[in-house]
């Protein structure tokens, strides 16, 4: 295959939730593959950092902050961004927060709160992006979905919720957009120690039970999920869309694994 498909040299993309975790992971091989790449979350001090490695790729970003939950907040980012690259080619959602708490017993406003990032929050964005990738005739909307999306998970029901909100939404875009010449699609990512989970992962035994059930007996390296997200906002992934690629070791095709 031509190694130009995956050549993003040109494209400006934006990665909400683009400071930490997969989301950094993800920015900074958008960033490698050779787009500019504005890296936005909620604390200033992270947005400093991932755009300095942003630019040390020879890439140009921003600094500056957005918050999902604040439609004005992601109006401001997208003012800025078409004020500095003048059109954006990519947008990848990667904000999120999880919450362990039996379902019975979840108070209503932590419920809310869990939906209003990870799936209002990602609704928000595609719609405030998306328009302008509409009058361009061109874009590439990357989700983050879960496996939770896919398959339940106790104690998290408002997280799973939320992730298989996210899943019928990159579905229900695709159609909508295709037309318009964008594909959007999503990562299920596996269990990948992070700063959002990574006491949960490393140091219970849910974190062992999940180890066991990963045929590859071990947990992913945020590196890993930058391969597929560089093909899916590529133009390698021209025909593709409506996808949620799940990159797992293995999990979701585990059955019995001994």
């Amino acid at each position: 295959m031509n190694s130009v498909l995956f050549d993003l040299t040109g494209k400006c993309a934006v990665v909400i939730g683009g400071t930490s975790g997969l989301g950094k992971a993800i920015a900074l091989g958008i960033a490698a593959a050779g787009a500019d790449v504005v890296a936005a979350s909620r604390r200033l001090e992270d947005t400093h950092t991932t755009a300095s490695e942003i630019e040390a790729l020879g890439r140009r970003s921003l600094r500056q902050t957005v918050d999902v939950r604040d439609r004005s907040s992601i109006d401001s980012l997208h003012r800025s961004v078409l004020d500095s690259f003048g059109r954006v080619d990519i947008l990848v959602n990667a904000a999120g927060i999880t919450l362990k708490v039996p379902t019975l017993e979840c108070m209503e406003e932590d419920w809310t709160r869990v939906l209003d990032i990870n799936l209002n929050g990602t609704w928000r964005s595609c719609q405030i992006f998306g328009r302008t990738m509409m009058a361009q005739g061109y874009g590439k909307i990357l989700n983050i979905a879960s496996l939770s999306t896919f398959v339940g998970f106790k104690d998290v029901a408002a997280y799973g919720v939320s992730k298989a909100g996210v899943g019928a939404l990159t579905k229900s875009l695709a159609i909508e957009l295709a037309p318009h010449n964008i594909c959007v699609n999503a990562i299920a990512p596996g269990i990948f120690p992070t700063s959002l989970n990574g006491d949960l992962v490393l140091n219970t035994d849910r974190g062992c039970e999940l180890k066991m059930r990963t045929p590859m007996n071990r947990f992913g390296n945020v590196e890993e999920v930058a391969g597929g997200a560089v093909y899916l906002v590529s133009d390698a992934s021209s025909f593709v869309t409506g996808e949620i690629l799940v990159i797992d070791g293995g999990y979701l095709a585990s059955g019995v694994n001994q």
